[in-house]
């Protein structure tokens, strides 16, 4: 149907275009700017003259971050973080989200298990104590001290009981009247109509344990082990006093900046992100609206 709009319409249209992008060239210009650093030479980097664009033409932070075996091993062992990470979450959030959502009536001690939820959202014991828990089980220098050491995001799991109570209780009905039990309606029924909402817990776990670098510093002694975002926040450009280099190594060092180096770490570190976050985003807005929605 074509409406015609009225001069106060349009102005409000033209002020959101306007507003609108001004915000979008706002986000994307930290990122621009990150990229323009780490491919400018030293001497610009290091003067402060990128601004816009970048000046020169170098490689250098790049080469150097990926000359190292290092970095490829770090960077894998981010990517089993991730997908173990993400994927066992992903389960106990279910889990944990799907009987929290049923009334007091179905679950009787669901207030009592909200209650210490809410709690643990809320407060915790402080590092010390998640240290010498994960040292008490043996997890340190090990990929599932990265793992367990945050697999519940508690918000996430209010996220996904708020989505599972607003299903229709028609469709549970139902099913338990054709015998399917509790496990064949979660994972039959209630998981694949809530596709947004674990799209979205997803990315945000996905996410979390992506750029999460922290953890690897304290609860791993060897360097080797160390997930890729805290392998690249330990790199700094630096010449050893002793004169072991060769003239080709001298060179390379001479043309690094660690302001261009560390602009190379964050556009190494969020490309993946970037990757992955336009086929989660048509699910970002519902997943998160629906999810938030309390009754």
């Amino acid at each position: 149907m074509v409406q015609n709009k009225t001069l106060g319409s349009r102005i409000f249209d033209i002020v959101n275009i306007i507003i609108l992008t001004i915000l979008t060239l706002s986000c994307l210009y930290p990122l621009w700017y990150t990229f323009s650093l780490s491919i400018s030479v030293k001497s610009a980097a290091n003067a402060g003259l990128v601004t816009f664009y970048p000046i020169g033409f170098s490689l250098a932070s790049y080469r150097e971050i990926m000359s190292d075996i290092k970095f490829f091993n770090s960077f894998w062992i981010s990517i089993q973080r991730v997908v173990l990470g993400t994927g066992l979450s992903l389960v106990v959030m279910i889990m944990m989200a799907y009987p929290l959502s049923k009334s007091k009536r179905d679950f009787k001690a669901r207030d009592i298990f909200m209650w210490i939820v809410i709690f643990c959202m809320l407060f915790n014991g402080g590092l010390i104590p998640w240290y010498l828990t994960i040292k008490s089980y043996h997890l340190l220098d090990t990929i599932w001290a990265l793992v367990l050491g945050g697999s519940v995001p508690v918000f996430n799991v209010i996220l996904l009981m708020n989505f599972f109570r607003n299903l229709p209780a028609d469709i549970e009905e139902a099913a338990v009247i054709d015998g399917a039990g509790p496990w064949r309606i979660l994972f039959g029924i209630v998981v694949p109509c809530s596709l947004p909402v674990i799209a979205t817990v997803t990315l945000f776990t996905g996410v979390y344990h992506w750029n999460e670098f922290f953890n690897g510093l304290v609860l791993m002694s060897d360097a080797s082990k160390y997930p890729l975002q805290t392998y690249i926040q330990q790199l700094v450009v630096s010449i050893p006093s002793d004169t072991t280099l060769t003239p080709d190594q001298y060179k390379r060092l001479s043309e690094l900046s660690n302001k261009s180096l560390n602009a190379a770490k964050v556009f190494i570190a969020i490309t993946p992100v970037l990757i992955v976050y336009p086929f989660l985003q048509k699910y970002f807005v519902t997943g998160i609206m629906l999810g938030a929605v309390k009754e």
